[in-house]
């Protein structure tokens, strides 16, 4: 059971997409594990096939637990322990008998897993009308992807948000008793790069505009390659700094809490690809449903308030990484520009940092970095 943030102490598997014996490739799905903050889709990092699933569904396990074994590539087989009866004592010979591997009958003929069963009977699915899987057994995805889900009046489906504020409860107060908070914060001038989002958005379809979380985040990973110090990880006592930028972007659930997975390599997408996996995040934490390597390795974290709420923020660090970034709003305020006093969209940008690693210096650099490349948004 792999630990998918600070946050996390156990998970429950709600249904396995591989079977034994069938082959795997790096960035496969084989299992849905439900976590305080939602279904999660758990990944495989080598090439192999599936040898054992030792956890079925609906166990809750804690975090570390071996939930399968996996074979890799080239490696033989593991042979099966064979105990042979005792000679003095030999089994009488009876009528063999075969057992097939369980599964929940729906009618005659039909085999679908218990997650996808509880899915049908919630959205008021026939399953019998719906094709199997590879393996013919119907999941998960075969469910989902039958028909529409109804509308939720609260959370995403599956998600306590309960169970979800104790989480962040938890790894918030091992935040600050561990780490060493300092904060730093600067007032940027965004009127360029509001002015520029206008004009580019003008000329694109509505389904291609752009957000101004886009340049913000890309302005971030940029300005992070040249400060290491508030990018990576602190464990076992030791700073490891990351040659990559992924960046936790923090998203907000409906009926509340925030969750904060990656954009892989944020630093070398461009803004058009940048708002796609943006836009892909959302509906997907909004559904309840994402992927473990998102979850596993944010090397720092980028909260946006958005439009119409407080002017700054000061957040918490989420360990183990070493730096999280807050966005206020932009707001249209007296700044002085030229010696003369004129309205411009000001955005209060603040920086809590790890004292263990950095110190405000080098945030302010950090902070004077993101502020120059908005200022060119053009060549982000």
């Amino acid at each position: 059971m792999p630990a998918l943030g600070a946050d996390m102490d156990w998970g429950i598997v709600i249904e396995w997409l591989k079977q034994p014996g069938d082959v795997l490739s790096r960035g496969d799905i084989v299992a849905v594990v439900e976590t305080q903050k939602g279904a999660i889709e758990i990944e495989v990092f080598e090439d192999g096939v599936l040898e054992e699933i030792k956890v079925e569904p609906g166990r809750k396990v804690p975090v570390g637990e071996v939930l399968a074994l996996i074979r890799g590539a080239g490696e033989a087989a593991a042979e099966p322990d064979v105990v042979p009866p005792p000679p003095e004592e030999p089994k009488p010979v009876t009528a063999p008998v075969t057992t097939a591997a369980p599964a929940i009958p729906v009618q005659e003929g039909l085999r679908i897993s218990p997650a996808a069963r509880r899915e049908a009977e919630r959205r008021g699915i026939d399953p019998a009308a719906v094709a199997a899987g590879p393996d013919g057994i119907i999941g998960l995805r075969e469910i989902e992807s039958a028909a529409p889900a109804p509308p939720r009046a609260a959370g995403p489906k599956g998600l306590d948000l309960d169970e979800m504020r104790k989480a962040i409860a938890a790894a918030m107060a091992r935040s600050k008793r561990e780490i060493p908070h300092y904060y730093v914060s600067r007032t940027i001038d965004v009127s360029l790069l509001m002015d520029w989002l206008a004009t580019e958005n003008a000329r694109r379809p509505v389904e291609a505009r752009l957000l101004y979380a886009a340049p913000l985040l890309k302005a971030a990973a940029r300005a992070l390659t040249k400060s290491p110090q508030l990018n990576g990880r602190f464990e076992e006592g030791v700073f490891r700094p990351s040659g990559a930028v992924h960046i936790g972007a923090a998203t907000a659930i409906r009926g509340g809490g925030l969750i904060a997975p990656a954009i892989h390599d944020a630093d070398t997408l461009g803004l058009d690809q940048l708002m796609d996996k943006l836009r892909d995040l959302v509906a997907r934490v909004r559904g309840g449903r994402l992927r473990s390597s998102e979850m596993m390795d944010p090397t720092v974290t980028l909260s946006n308030l958005g439009e119409d709420t407080a002017d700054a923020m000061y957040p918490v660090i989420y360990p183990p990484q070493v730096a999280i970034i807050g966005c206020g709003a932009i707001v249209e305020r007296p700044w002085v520009v030229d010696g003369k006093v004129v309205p411009r969209n000001l955005m209060t940008v603040s920086v809590a940092g790890d004292h263990r690693v950095s110190d405000g210096r080098m945030a302010a650099q950090f902070l004077n970095r993101f502020d120059r490349l908005l200022q060119t948004p053009e060549a982000l």
